[in-house]
Parts: structure tokens; C-alpha cells; sequence
């Protein structure tokens, strides 16, 4: 492992431990040139995942882009990097579990939806809104409707 602070090609392992999700192994570093230490992750290599968008075009999974639409959502809401991170790791683990080569956008949104509302109702409207594409405001307001009858312990889909 290259040496981030003088490139040098050679550092010994201090401390390995995984992650909390089990999927990633944490290393701590020490450079035998320097003794800089420094950190790195090995997850396991994936199999490719496609993801068929709306339209029918197939592109492999990207959870940056997940990530990117969550803090759009959440912008000067009080929600923190890391549980957006938390959710990206959520939605990735469970489309992988699925054992499926494709997974389709809609399936992704909807994982992803899942994990948000419990986090910030107002970020979980405005994901949903370009999610969705809300046609009109009855669209809208039945979501609203559905998260304060949610908020109130109420199951509005009887």
C-alpha cells in the first residue's frame, strides 16, 4: 500500500478490525519509510449490479448518485452526512442481498424512501417529489397526508 504522505511502496499492518456492517475490513497503516500512519478499507468485490432506469436503459449501480439525490433532499435540513451515508449502505445491502444481476431505479427509490421518511419527513417529501414526479398537488398532498397519518399512528391505506 503506496504511502499517502511520501509515496513510499511498503507499510506494514498495525490493526485490522471490521466494520460494523461486516463487510469491510478497517486497516491502520504505519509507513516502514516515514512511519506516517494512515487508514484504509478492503471490501469485497462485487459482482456487477445493473440498474434499469424508467426509460430502459441500463447502467451499473452507482451510490453516489443515491447519495447525491439524499443530500439534495436534505439541504438546510438537520440531517447529517453520516446518516445519509448510513442509508446508502442500507439501500446498497439490501439490493446486493437480493441476488439479482439487475434491480430496477423503482425498486432503489423505494429502499431508499423507506430509510428517509424515518430520518426527516420534510427530505423524504422532497426526495419523493422528483422521485415520484408528483403530476399534481392531489398527488402531493395524499403523501403528505399518508406521513402525518403515519406521524399519528394511523394506516391510511384501509
Amino acid at each position: 500500500m503506496r504511502c499517502p504522505k511520501c509515496h513510499h511502496n511498503s507499510s506494514r499492518v498495525v490493526d485490522s478490525r471490521q466494520t460494523d456492517d461486516g463487510r469491510t475490513i478497517r486497516r491502520r497503516r504505519e509507513c516502514e519509510n516515514c512511519g506516517f500512519r494512515f487508514t484504509t478499507f478492503e471490501k469485497i468485490e462485487a459482482a456487477p449490479l445493473l440498474v434499469i432506469k424508467k426509460n430502459g436503459e441500463r447502467e451499473e449501480f452507482n451510490r453516489e448518485k443515491i447519495l447525491r439525490g439524499l443530500i439534495r433532499s436534505a439541504e438546510k435540513r438537520p440531517v447529517a452526512m453520516e446518516q445519509m451515508e448510513q442509508i446508502v449502505d442500507h439501500v446498497e445491502n439490501r439490493v446486493r442481498s437480493l441476488g439479482e444481476n439487475e434491480v430496477s431505479t423503482t425498486l432503489i427509490g423505494e429502499y431508499v424512501m423507506e430509510d428517509l421518511v424515518d430520518v426527516d419527513e420534510i427530505a423524504y417529501i422532497r426526495f419523493a417529489s422528483v422521485y415520484r414526479q408528483f403530476k399534481d398537488m392531489s398527488v402531493f398532498l395524499k403523501e403528505l397526508q399518508d406521513i402525518v397519518a403515519k406521524a399519528n399512528g394511523k394506516d391510511t391505506t384501509e
